[in-house]
């Protein structure tokens, strides 16, 4: 149970420092006072989230404390106990503090028995302690889509929906890709065959990284090749030919004469000796250059057989060039993309037959897993029928029966289930869940969103979740005004029923009704302060003539007189011998 809750700077709480009963804890007091902003500080300790709107004005955050004592039953290898134990954080007192200190801006920390957590692990713990009913749940209970909800968590089912979630998860993957990729399969057809093309076109090339521009250059030598063998003996002509053109003596003979020469002058001057040097070493390669230039003019002969080919050749890759690219590396690369989307292709058929293969496989065993699902809801669904009319009939409405509403629809394209049939599915099995009731004897079952009224509606919610506590063990259970739209008469049948759900766990209920509010084992106010300039909010615990006030209050307003004090005493008595007479 909750023993104590501690609340700063939220809302309009500034810091009260709650301490609870166990059995039914009822909190009361006017509209805006901030009774809901409790259950909201208690859901915000749970998560160890909250919005930055809900931390006080002018404060950096909020503090958020709870002080929780550990049910006695906790032997089951799934209990609070153990997860607490696995993370390190059980203590052998039985006692549990967790406590969340939440800031406008920086970190927030959660601890759990003065140690940090994560908030995944706050959320594990808080599921085990306490379920929160508020009003919103009254617009679930009219919505269909929650209904399958409701009857999964009465029925234990949600750890083979969750498998049954994953594998349809799977399959829809599956099934997404094998449709891209067949609707792709169809586009690609033609284009494959161009890229085949393309590629046959450009291997057959067998193009070199550069040979454009060799192949250039030679062309530019065989085109200009008489020229070059003229020019080229011509020059070899004058460096050591018989017929030297420019001149009677050939360079290399010039140089011999002048080598001669300034032997000569060296005898008489040593200082030409440099010069000396210089010229008799030039003479050795100039004689390299002649005989060279007499190789290169010899060897020059013109190929027009080559020139073809080289012409030939070059325009092939102009225009490759013209289709795939400026440059011969520009068509290589292309070439890869094209064996790149061609390897796609190839692949793409082998991956629609192993898709193809592997959506059977996971249809079959959703169809398994749905079958198993809708099995264990049509057993439930019986046990939450009796149930819940059990409970109707407390809560002073036998003559409604309720009734739950299984159906599958049969499809082609469904999923195959062990009965030989394929049904239509969704991501919560192959089973459509409505809540169905009968408000008068003879009528037939109609859905419950329809004929209900927002009263019947609160006690039918209240029927479900103490159909529901029959088959859990969280110990602390929290309704946020479950009493809307209730008048007084109901009222008095919720108050016995919450009572009687409190004798095995702890009950906090928010209510405006007093007839509810008698039932209270302990009965808390909120009241909301003003000083002139900011509003607080305090809780008080109420009992003898306070809580007479109170309740007379909720009764008649502020316009309290003897017989409406007399009123709410005989309420309270009455609800102490109905009390006495259970006990």
């Amino acid at each position: 149970m909750l023993l104590e809750l501690r609340v700063k700077d939220f809302g309009i709480i500034e810091d009260i420092s709650w301490n609870l009963s166990d059995g039914l804890n009822v909190i009361t007091g006017e509209t805006g006072a901030g009774k809901s902003l409790v259950i909201d500080a208690v859901e915000a300790l749970l998560s160890g989230k909250i919005e930055e709107e809900s931390i006080r004005y002018g404060s950096d955050g909020t503090f958020i404390e709870g002080l929780f004592e550990l049910p006695d039953k906790q032997d089951s290898p799934d209990s609070l106990k153990s997860l607490l134990d696995e993370n390190g954080l059980y203590s052998d007192d039985g006692m549990l503090v967790i406590s969340c200190e939440l800031k406008r801006q920086g970190r927030s920390v959660v601890r759990i028995n003065r140690r940090a957590v994560p908030r995944s692990l706050l959320s594990q713990v808080g599921s085990y302690l306490i379920d929160i009913h508020g009003q919103s749940d009254h617009l679930s209970l009219l919505n269909t889509d929650y209904h399958i909800d409701f009857l999964d968590a009465f029925a234990h089912a949600l750890d083979l929906r969750k498998k049954y979630s994953l594998i349809y998860s799977e399959l829809s993957q599956a099934e997404s890709e094998l449709e891209s990729l067949a609707k792709t399969d169809k586009d690609t057809s033609a284009q494959e065959e161009l890229l085949r093309f393309q590629s046959d076109e450009i291997r057959k090339a067998k193009l070199a990284a550069g040979e454009d521009g060799e192949l250039e250059q030679e062309l530019k030598i065989i085109s200009a090749g008489e020229q070059l063998k003229a020019s080229s003996f011509e020059v070899y002509s004058i460096l050591d030919g018989d017929d030297c053109a420019s001149s009677s003596v050939s360079a290399l003979e010039a140089l011999n004469s002048a080598v001669n020469i300034i032997s000569r002058l060296v005898e008489l001057d040593p200082s030409l000796k440099p010069e000396l040097a210089m010229l008799e070493g030039v003479l050795p390669e100039v004689e390299e250059a002649a005989r060279s230039i007499r190789n290169y003019s010899d060897n020059m002969e013109f190929d027009a057989d080559r020139l073809a080919e080289i012409e030939e050749r070059l325009e092939l890759i102009r225009n490759l060039k013209r289709k795939y690219g400026q440059s011969i590396p520009d068509i290589l690369d292309y070439l890869c993309e094209i064996e790149n989307k061609l390897g796609k292709f190839s692949n793409s058929a082998e991956r629609i037959e192993e898709l193809k293969k592997r959506s059977a496989e996971l249809r079959q065993e959703l169809g398994e897993l749905a079958f198993e699902l809708s099995s264990l809801r049509t057993q439930s669904a019986k046990k939450l029928v009796e149930q819940v009319n059990s409970e109707l009939v407390d809560l002073k409405m036998e003559q409604v029966k309720f009734d739950v509403s299984i159906l599958q629809k049969k499809s082609l394209s469904g999923i195959p289930c062990p009965d030989g049939s394929s049904y239509e599915f969704t991501r919560k099995g192959v089973d459509t869940v409505e809540f169905m009731a009968a408000t008068n004897p003879g009528e037939p079952s109609k859905p419950l969103a329809k004929i209900a009224s927002t009263g019947e509606i609160s006690r039918f919610m209240l029927a479900l979740k103490s159909a529901f506590s029959k088959t859990d063990n969280i110990p602390i259970l929290v309704f946020d005004e479950i009493d809307i739209g209730v008048g007084g008469r109901c009222g008095e049948v919720i108050g016995e029923k919450l009572w009687s759900l409190a004798r095995g766990r702890q009950v906090i209920c928010i209510t405006h009704l007093p007839q509810i509010a008698v039932f209270a084992d302990a009965h808390h106010a909120i009241r909301k302060n003003t000083d002139g300039s900011r509003a607080s909010t305090t809780l008080e615990s109420l009992s003898g003539d306070v809580l007479v006030r109170e309740l007379t209050m909720m009764l008649v307003g502020s316009q309290q007189s003897e017989s409406s004090v007399k009123s709410v005493k005989e309420l309270l008595q009455k609800a102490e011998d109905w009390k006495r007479g259970k006990k």
